[in-house]
């Protein structure tokens, strides 16, 4: 789980026990991520799981589309912002991880409203687009390889709805988008899409400097334009 950037330990312990209304069932979940080192910090935040559910539930949303699953817990936290009858498409590369956030979805009774789809998003993706047309989500979360940010990005703009939200993770990549000397592909790949969505003038965006850094996009307007 990557930490609250820019922030001293004192400043987000406190924001948390401020803040966050984090249940049984998620934190069981974050905690047996937790026990996976090797990728642990992959999971998103509490403070942002609950972010997600707030947006979710202010966009209203009836159908969200995840991009990159793992074991379910940001998954869970949409799920549940879900107006009634609402459905969650998640999309993973391997089917074990969402398998451990299965039992926690049912749990908190809504793996009936959850839909996973296994193999490479691009491809389910475009099978949605395929099979559904344009403009059938109210909300887009993007937290999968950061490559092909660009290519989700471009998918999510043509299934998003009219009023529709686009939330994107990692954007700051551990601060190390800041970092001349980072040269690796992914933090690379992170400040290209950086650049991509800044320069777009066909949406309005916010890079909101909290957890590892998120970008919200929706699709700009008529009333909106320059």
């Amino acid at each position: 789980m990557a930490n609250q950037l820019g922030l001293p330990d004192g400043l987000a312990e406190y924001i948390r026990e401020s803040s966050l209304r984090e249940d049984t069932i998620l934190r069981e979940l974050r905690e047996r991520t937790s026990d996976l080192p090797a990728v642990s910090a992959m999971q998103v935040m509490p403070e942002e799981g609950q972010l997600l559910t707030l947006l979710a539930g202010l966009t209203p949303a009836r159908r969200i589309l995840e991009i990159g699953t793992f074991t379910g817990y940001s998954t869970l936290c949409l799920a549940r912002a879900l107006a009634p009858g609402g459905q969650l498409i998640t999309c993973d590369i391997a089917g074990s991880w969402p398998r451990i956030g299965a039992d926690y979805w049912a749990r908190a009774g809504v793996d009936g409203q959850i839909d996973v789809r296994i193999g490479y998003a691009t491809d389910t993706l475009k099978a949605i687009i395929a099979d559904e047309g344009p403009g059938g989500f109210d909300l887009v979360f993007i937290d999968a390889d950061k490559q092909s940010y660009p290519d989700y990005y471009e998918m999510a703009l043509t299934l998003l709805g009219d009023r529709g939200l686009i939330v994107v993770d990692n954007t700051l990549f551990f601060g190390r988008v800041a970092d001349p000397d980072a040269r690796d592909e992914e933090t690379a790949a992170i400040r290209a899409f950086n650049n991509l969505v800044r320069d777009d003038p066909r949406v309005e965006m916010s890079l909101v400097p909290m957890a590892d850094g998120i970008t919200l996009i929706r699709r700009k307007h008529p009333s909106n334009s320059d």
